[in-house]
């Protein structure tokens, strides 16, 4: 299917269907490539490790974190 295609069908959508493609096709453009989410997210873990490693945070052991979160929905 080509562009002028899709066009004219979507066209012909009503409005709020149009308007619901629109935002989605909007919000593709934003959205990180899988790539440039794997990068980001080693460099958060490899920033979050050294943090670790040079003693500026304290490591919290997940039950005291889930006990903590049980307690704030409750």
């Amino acid at each position: 299917m080509n562009l002028q295609k899709i066009e004219d069908e979507a066209l012909h959508l009503p409005k709020e269907e149009r308007t619901k493609l629109i935002q989605r096709l909007v919000l593709s453009l934003d959205s990180p490539s899988e790539s440039e989410l794997r990068s980001d997210w080693l460099h958060e873990a490899q920033r979050r490790a050294a943090e670790l490693d040079n003693g500026s945070v304290q490591a919290v052991p997940s039950e005291e974190v889930m006990r903590k979160a049980r307690t704030l929905i409750k």
